[in-house]
Order: C-alpha cells, then sequence, then structure tokens
C-alpha cells in the first residue's frame, strides 16, 4: 500500500490536471475533429499528451529546483497560482451558468500526417495559456508537495492528460453526444469550478502539501 502522502499528491495531480485541461478550446475541439473523422487520431492524441507531459516535468522540476534557493519565490508562486485558479474557478462557474457545447467542424478533405501533426503543435504551443497551466500552475503546486512526492504528483497530472485525450480521441463517435450536451457540460464546468476553489484554498493556506 502507497504511503498516504504519496496517494494524497497523486490525487491532487490527478484531479488538477483533470480540471486544467477538460474545458471547451481550440486543442480539444481539434483533436475531437480528428476522433470524429478517425484521421490520424493516434499521432494527435500522442502529440497533445506528449507536450503537456514534457510541460508539466518542466514546471515541477523548475520551479521545484528554484524553490530550493529561493523559498520565497515558491511563496509568491503559490499565492499567484492560488488566484489563478479561482479566476479559472470562476471562469468554469460562469461557464456553467451559460453552457456550451463542445463541437468540431467536419467539413475539409483530409489532410497527411505532417500536416496533422503540424497543427496540432501550433494549436498547443501558440496558446499562452498552456504554459500557465502546466508550467506555472502544475509547477508550482508540484514544487510544493511533501518531499519525495513530487514524481507522484507528476504521474498524476500525466494520467489525466493521457486520460483525456484517449477518451476524447478515439472515444470521439461513442462520447461525441455528450460532448454535444450543454447540460454535461454544466455539471462538468460546476464540479471543475468547485475542485479549482478547493485546490486554490489550499494553496493559498499552505495546505496543500
Amino acid at each position: 500500500m502507497l504511503p498516504a502522502a504519496t496517494t494524497h499528491s497523486f490525487l491532487t495531480g490527478l484531479t488538477l490536471g483533470g480540471s486544467l485541461i477538460v474545458a471547451i478550446g481550440a486543442q480539444n475541439a481539434f483533436v475531437l475533429r480528428q476522433g470524429l473523422r478517425r484521421e490520424h487520431v493516434a499521432a494527435v492524441v500522442a502529440v497533445c499528451t506528449l507536450l503537456d507531459i514534457v510541460l508539466m516535468a518542466a514546471g515541477v522540476s523548475g520551479v521545484g529546483a528554484a524553490a530550493g534557493q529561493h523559498p520565497a519565490l515558491l511563496q509568491a508562486a503559490a499565492l499567484g497560482g492560488a488566484a489563478v485558479l479561482a479566476w479559472y474557478g470562476l471562469a468554469a462557474f460562469r461557464r456553467a451558468a451559460q453552457p456550451q457545447a463542445l463541437q468540431a467542424e467536419l467539413s475539409g478533405a483530409g489532410q497527411p500526417a505532417g500536416r496533422v501533426i503540424l497543427q496540432a503543435l501550433s494549436i498547443s504551443l501558440l496558446n499562452p495559456h498552456v504554459y500557465l497551466d502546466t508550467v506555472v500552475l502544475v509547477g508550482s503546486i508540484g514544487a510544493r508537495q511533501v518531499a519525495g512526492t513530487q514524481l507522484a504528483f507528476f504521474l498524476g497530472a500525466s494520467l489525466a492528460s493521457s486520460l483525456w485525450f484517449t477518451a476524447l480521441g478515439f472515444g470521439a463517435r461513442g462520447l461525441s453526444p455528450l460532448f454535444a450536451s450543454p447540460r454535461a457540460w454544466r455539471l462538468l464546468d460546476a464540479l471543475i469550478g468547485v475542485t479549482m476553489w478547493w485546490i486554490a484554498f489550499q494553496l493559498a493556506t499552505g495546505s496543500l502539501a
């Protein structure tokens, strides 16, 4: 049985990663589109997942290393992260009040794998929120975990990305009615809002460890 601290860090990474990644946006719409078209799905899922994992690894290791030399920097990052998560939570509640649906534009001819991969990279890397979510937020929260549990936190966050992109890409046809349901997104966004506010509270009070 894993130690309680390790399990807690893993679940924190899993819930945080899931809350950050499950939102209506260009990247998710693109993955859904490829899944519905059954066009280069494995490549798109792999690219989006690996990018998340690499950026989160950079965040957790980089912020953690900086914290060892500058504890005040970690505290500032924690408070900043709490503020951003609180704002994200408010945005999720607003989306819940005015629900939308995740839809994909299916027009256009098929494209070569290389072009599709470039599109996935562009949509992912040209979005500044990607770096804020993975490097800054995940990094600052991961660095605050109990010593020796940062890896568990990182694995939890990585698993959230892997599961989401895999389900979105390969399960697109079966899950498309759910993704197109505003009521489902209302419930999901409300849950995301509560989760983000809870993590923000823990982060601000120093109890997230």
